[in-house]
């Protein structure tokens, strides 16, 4: 983008672009969203980040105007299957906060300083850098949504001393965390909208009637979040697509809303999320408040919200047979799953008495039932004698996580006895969140070129018309 297009980017406002870049401004020191109201700078005193950790690293402070770093992700880190791509997708994960870089290399198959000098060259910051962006978003939404003192909130989203919490949460936000707290008190921040509040009553019942006990005897802490996306959305279709494919005890789903138990790398959660207008609310009873960036990261890619539906439907929309789909059905996501290993174990089972008996034979009851939800999926340990691709998944004979190759996954998969071609299709697409794969269906059996990169919105658009 030459320094013509960018200002005129900028001028316009436009949403899409936020998350996909961000801009600094030497005159104040601030880095901003492409859409921020603020007056327009000089082009002279602007700079370009690929990410907001690569601004901060610059030097610049999140604007309080415009909150930059709860802008929507940028969907790259979806369609990327390059080492920088699976690296963002592990350190989103919170893979740096419980093995450190050393572990994300290994992860990986580099050696830190090579992985470092990569994702520099990529991002503009290095793994330990865009790990710590993460946990000062974290302690902010901490501070703003809930009533957990700073020291709380500090080892809660990661750092390792209050001394580095504090120091971080000045640098970043140009506040220290009280006064942060005190600037969000009451305002719009993470509270829900007036207008949400009716929408919202299945979930928030469920949240309460659950009390604050999520698993056996864990006190857990409830979070509410503001979940930013891309317009537009098709909250609808979005809704009932997961709703048609509960697991009875583990899922609820209905009209505008979805509800669900989590395994999460501390401990367990329940979350609940519904249509918030201009964008997804979500809350979240979690056991371990050091889950809440992980689980926020997993509902984002559940519900697709990283993704840029107008991109893809100028791509999709050039192509005959799509052109009236995508016009009938704008904002068709193609949503991901929360825990790989369980959607892999759904998809060879299928959806059925067998999955509903798996749950009620292995699963762990939640001490307190949400709503319908009143079982975790069970773990793949107990499930390895009884299910071929649990048993691949706990030998490590088969890879599913954020940081996966999407074609050696594919290749490991066909390996596992029962799974065909469309299923492990299937698997990539939902469990890695590959937006480039298609399963032949009724209406075409292989998709055409002039659908890549994004086969898999093109497949849900055929559903849709099914």
């Amino acid at each position: 983008m030459d320094a013509d297009n960018l200002y005129a980017v900028l001028r316009s406002r436009d949403r899409r672009f936020d998350g996909r870049f961000f801009v600094g401004v030497v005159t104040t020191g601030v880095y901003c969203r492409p859409s921020c109201p603020a007056a327009m700078p000089k082009p002279e005193n602007l700079r370009l980040y690929p990410t907001a950790a690569a601004a901060q690293q610059a030097g610049h402070r999140a604007c309080k105007r415009c909150r930059p770093d709860a802008a929507p992700g940028s969907p790259d880190w979806n369609l990327r299957a390059d080492v920088a791509g699976r690296a963002m997708r592990l350190i989103a994960d919170g893979l740096v906060d419980r093995e450190g870089v050393s572990g994300l290399a290994a992860r990986l198959g580099y050696s830190e300083r090579q992985l470092h000098r990569l994702l520099l060259a990529e991002l503009g910051a290095g793994p330990q850098a865009l790990a710590r962006a993460q946990r000062a978003q974290t302690a902010r939404i901490l501070l703003e949504s809930t009533g957990l003192g700073a020291g709380e909130v500090a080892f809660a989203a990661g750092f390792a001393s209050i001394r580095q919490f504090n120091q971080t949460i000045r640098q970043l936000y140009g506040l220290t965390p009280t006064e942060l707290r005190s600037r969000t008190a009451g305002n719009h921040g993470n509270r829900p909208d007036p207008a949400t509040e009716r929408g919202s009553a299945a979930v928030h019942g469920a949240v309460t009637a659950a009390g604050s006990v999520v698993g056996s005897g864990s006190r857990a802490v409830r979070v509410e979040v503001r979940l930013a996306y891309r317009p537009p959305l098709d909250a609808e279709a979005l809704f009932t697509y997961l709703a048609a494919r509960v697991v009875p005890g583990v899922e609820e789903g209905g009209a505008g809303f979805y509800r669900r138990s989590l395994r999460l790398p501390y401990g367990t959660a329940v979350v609940g999320v519904t249509d918030g207008g201009d964008h997804m609310r979500c809350e979240l009873l979690l056991a371990d408040v050091r889950d809440l960036a992980v689980a926020v990261r997993r509902c984002r890619v559940l519900l697709d919200l990283d993704a840029d539906p107008r991109e893809i439907e100028e791509v999709l929309g050039a192509d005959p047979v799509l052109a009236p789909l995508v016009t009938a059905r704008p904002g068709l996501r193609s949503p991901g799953h929360v825990d790989p290993a369980e959607l892999a174990v759904r998809a060879a089972c299928g959806q059925g008495e067998e999955l509903a008996e798996l749950v009620e034979r292995f699963g762990e009851p939640l001490g307190s039932p949400a709503g319908a939800v009143t079982h975790l999926f069970p773990p793949m340990a107990a499930l390895a004698e009884v299910v071929p691709i649990a048993e691949a998944l706990v030998t490590g004979r088969l890879t599913l996580d954020p940081g996966a190759d999407r074609d050696e996954a594919e290749r490991q998969l066909r390996a596992v006895p029962g799974v065909d071609e469309r299923t492990a299709a299937y698997i990539r697409m939902r469990a890695l969140a590959d937006p480039d794969v298609f399963l032949p269906t009724q209406q075409v059996r292989q998709a055409p070129a002039s659908w890549r990169p994004w086969r898999s919105y093109a497949l849900h658009h055929l559903w849709a018309a099914a």
